[in-house]
């Protein structure tokens, strides 16, 4: 069956991406104005990992959020391939960045949220790792669904944020227990989210 675009179809391709990097958006910008107001009051320069988690962060959210429009995929196929080999080297050090930072301050955070963050960090870079490798077979819908799957775990941030604000308002601030699991639930949210897109996206072709 000859798959056909419709006005749903492409007003989907469109508020996806948006959707994606306005989540994405919130927490660069709050590190953003950290790292400004720092350097502003002549405080300390982060510390490496810090700064280089910040710097890979900021393309891998935005530009990552364009490789999930179609139609750019279908009209720019050249500029899909040139902004996912960028993609694959930002979310390695997103990832990697993330591991460093999560057992540099695990003394200070826990064992509970060190675990979130390792496992997140962990998951991230294998899915990065395995969607290149896919690619590199030509096996496009693997290389889909493990990029999507990479790219869902490092928006943890802005999930965490959203669940945060909402625990503050229906709740109250949440304590040191509530945040540790609501920043876990921030990954496991996103993580759920593509694999259910995944699988809709097998199935629609399933049946197309």
């Amino acid at each position: 069956m000859t798959h056909v675009t419709t006005p749903r179809h492409r007003l989907t391709g469109r508020l996806v991406p948006t959707g994606l990097i306005l989540l994405g958006a919130a927490p660069l910008a709050a590190g953003a104005a950290t790292l400004t107001v720092s350097a502003v009051d002549g405080g300390p320069a982060p510390p490496l990992p810090v700064l280089l988690h910040a710097l890979a962060a900021a393309p891998y959210t935005l530009l990552g959020g364009l490789q999930f429009a179609p139609g750019l995929r279908a009209r720019r196929p050249g500029r899909h391939r040139a902004a996912g080999r960028l993609l694959v080297a930002c979310g390695l050090v997103v990832a990697l960045t993330g591991l460093w930072l999560a057992v540099s301050s695990a003394r200070d955070d826990g064992p509970l949220l060190t675990g979130f963050r390792l496992a997140a960090g962990s998951l991230m870079a294998g899915s990065i790792v395995l969607g290149y490798v896919a690619i590199r077979r030509r096996d496009f819908v693997r290389h889909r669904a493990w990029m999507a799957r990479g790219y869902a775990l490092g928006l943890g941030a802005g999930t965490q944020l959203v669940l945060l604000a909402l625990a503050s308002v229906v709740v109250g601030a949440p304590g040191q227990v509530a945040t540790e699991l609501l920043t876990g639930a921030g990954w496991a949210v996103n993580l759920a989210v593509a694999e259910w897109g995944v699988r809709a996206q097998r199935l629609t072709r399933s049946v197309s």
